[in-house]
């Protein structure tokens, strides 16, 4: 870092000397890390132009169509897009999700029937799935479980790998297991996402005792981390959100399901009705977006995931245990620092909310966030409402006080704020 960017960082932000010594220690220590994954940013940015020249996309793909949206060849081709970059038989792609959680839980009522079995294998998936699921909820919701859809879950190991001798062991014993449910990334625990190998693995375990279950992938975060999805190692389905590293920090809301044709013309016929699926649906004038966004994710998930790294390093050195750590191989763009310290999880989460371009002068605070069992801080001062691509932080109010930090467009950005969140923990 020159002098005149420290200067102006003391000077606008108040960055300590201490925070900045850190910050030099951990950007010499991470400079090796991030040559890798230019190596990874490159291979993607190759596999999404190359999708976009196969389907030979042009300008008029970029409509507004209103109405039913029959016919939108925008729509429709992007699709085809997603489904080349998946390696994947068909996708799904629409501005009608209107979140990560919406395109999963389209997915999972699209494909399961009364008295089959969804079966967890990564232990209790993310808080906003509970609701879905109907997990320790009795109350009518229209949550899988008051659709007579049975739910049992295999908790990770200690070491927090996948159990593969108890699902192996799961499956034989219950003929009624439908689809298996793989969850990448860590939510809001404390483990590692699940490499591509990790998810490989257990898909293989699955197969080799149920041919016919439905292994599917929670992908969000994951997209672009490494050079094959979970499409590419035998995952029958996979859903995201549009708003996370597959959009660019350029779609404005969405989501997407994708994998084999059956199964995600199941999931459309949630998405709309059956009888209609996805031939159906006005884009609203939302789809250049959606392939301007989809061109720059593999540069723009790089961004964050050196970020989370940077992340990583200086935490640490400040004294703080963080996971993963920054020189382990990562599936996901989630940071987690353990506070065990609710002030200083706060403070963290307010540093990040004042170094964002958006609502800078905003205190963000716990509060009762729908789908959360417990109070929730997220600072998110983003150009998309809740664009987990953008830099974000957030953490359920609970012990150990973990953080989870995510996104940055920029890294230049990342880590200014990172400083900022850094300087706010240790002056308090």
């Amino acid at each position: 870092m020159i002098d005149l960017t420290k200067d102006v960082l003391k000077k606008h932000y108040n960055i300590s000397e201490q925070v900045i010594n850190l910050y030099e220690e951990a950007l010499g220590d991470v400079t090796n890390v991030f040559k890798e994954l230019d190596a990874i940013r490159e291979f993607n940015q190759i596999k999404v132009l190359k999708a976009l020249q196969e389907e030979r996309i042009s300008e008029s793909h970029f409509t507004h169509s209103t109405g039913y949206g029959y016919g939108d060849i925008g729509r429709d081709s992007l699709d085809k897009v997603y489904a080349r970059i998946f390696n994947a038989e068909a996708a799904l792609v629409r501005p009608h999700f209107v979140n990560g959680t919406h395109a999963i839980a389209t997915a999972l009522f699209g494909n399961l029937r009364p008295k089959d079995t969804m079966l967890s294998v990564c232990g209790t998936p993310y808080d906003t799935l509970h609701g879905i699921i109907g997990i320790n909820k009795d109350e009518n919701i229209g949550s899988l479980r008051n659709y007579g859809v049975n739910y049992k879950q295999i908790d990770l190991m200690e070491d927090g790998k996948v159990n593969l001798k108890e699902i192996e062991k799961t499956l034989k014993e219950d003929e009624s297991i439908r689809l298996v449910h793989i969850q990448r990334s860590t939510g809001y625990g404390w483990r590692r996402a699940l490499s591509i190998e990790d998810i490989e693995e257990v898909i293989r375990c699955v197969k080799n005792v149920k041919e016919d279950a439905i292994c599917f992938v929670d992908n969000c975060y994951g997209e672009f981390i490494d050079i094959k999805e979970p499409t590419d190692v035998g995952a029958d389905l996979v859903a995201g959100s549009l708003i996370k590293n597959i959009g660019g920090g350029i779609a404005p809301t969405g989501g997407y399901v994708a994998g084999k044709s059956e199964y995600v013309e199941q999931a459309a016929y949630r998405l709309t009705t059956p009888g209609i699926g996805g031939e159906c649906g006005s884009t609203f004038g939302v789809v250049r977006l959606f392939y301007q966004g989809l061109f720059l994710a593999p540069h723009i998930a790089i961004e964050a995931l050196k970020g989370a790294i940077l992340c990583a390093r200086i935490m640490e050195l400040a004294g703080f245990e963080v996971l993963p750590k920054f020189d382990e191989k990562r599936s996901d763009i989630i940071q987690a620092i353990k506070f065990n310290d609710k002030d200083k999880l706060i403070n963290f989460c307010k540093g990040i909310q004042k170094g964002s371009p958006i609502d800078s002068f905003v205190e963000c605070e716990p509060w009762d966030m729908p789908g959360y069992d417990d109070e929730v801080i997220m600072a998110a001062g983003a150009f998309v409402q809740g664009s987990s691509i953008e830099l974000s932080a957030d953490a359920p109010i609970r012990e150990p006080y973990i953080a989870y930090l995510q996104g940055g467009l920029t890294f230049e950005h990342a880590k200014i704020a990172i400083l900022i969140a850094l300087s706010k923990v240790l002056k308090n």
